[in-house]
């Protein structure tokens, strides 16, 4: 799929309202969540041990920590949109957040964003969008988030 080019603010407010668009499906592998439990010290055992969960977790296999569907977003943000004449574009924060479904080890997952706002701030703009992980074959999602990213214009 093309990306969606944002081309200065003028581009960055044509698009408000519009979905920018959805990245590749990728696989969720226990390696990347034991990984994410190494980085963030969460090493919870509905996360990484597969003796317990096989026996207690209602889910059957590893989950995804919530903060890894979430964490993805940022990463995942430029598979999908290429901005021109900007300086940086920068986490800002969150308004919303939720987990809706587990991301489970072996799921196929991917990103969709719309943008649902723009407007000046802090020397830049203000992006709200609002970003879903999907998981195929799931009715809902694994996690919605509002996200604010700021485009610092060059």
């Amino acid at each position: 799929m093309a990306k969606t080019i944002i081309e200065g603010v003028a581009g960055l407010d044509r698009l408000v309202g519009r979905e920018l668009g959805v990245t590749s499906w990728r696989t969720l592998r226990f390696e990347d969540i034991v990984r994410f439990a190494d980085a963030t010290g969460d090493r919870q055992w509905i996360h990484v041990d597969r003796e317990r969960i096989a026996r207690e977790s209602p889910f059957g296999v590893p989950v995804a920590h919530g903060y890894f569907s979430l964490s993805t977003i940022a990463a995942l943000f430029f598979e999908i949109v290429e901005v021109r004449g900007v300086s940086m574009v920068v986490n800002y924060g969150l308004n919303r957040v939720r987990w809706p479904t587990p991301l489970k080890e072996g799921a196929s997952y991917r990103l969709r964003l719309t943008l649902l706002e723009a407007k000046p701030s802090g020397g830049g703009h203000d992006a709200l969008l609002l970003a879903t992980i999907e998981i195929e074959g799931e009715a809902k999602p694994g996690c919605v988030a509002e996200v604010v990213f700021r485009f610092l214009w060059t």
